[in-house]
């Protein structure tokens, strides 16, 4: 086992594939990915304020969570979130 790789990079392919896997059995929609990516963005202009966090680490998250919304939307299709 490698003990040389980042625990955050860890924590982040289990994340990712929690996310797919609950998507995969239905658990989470579509609506639900992009109301979880739309929480992840808000972080960077309430960085500090809501809860702590550095804003280069919430635009990372940010731009993560768009790439894994893109993928889940790509592989398991789904409808979009009702624009209100």
């Amino acid at each position: 086992m490698d003990h040389d790789i980042d625990s955050g990079e860890k924590a982040i392919i289990i994340l990712q594939s929690l996310i797919c896997y609950l998507r995969e059995k239905n658990i989470l929609t579509r609506a639900d990915i992009q109301e979880l990516r739309d929480r992840v963005e808000e972080r960077i202009t309430d960085a500090g304020r809501v809860m702590p966090c550095a804003v280069p680490a919430a635009q990372a998250a940010a731009h993560e969570m768009a790439q894994l919304e893109k993928f889940c939307g790509k592989r398991y299709g789904g409808k979009h979130r009702r624009a209100n």
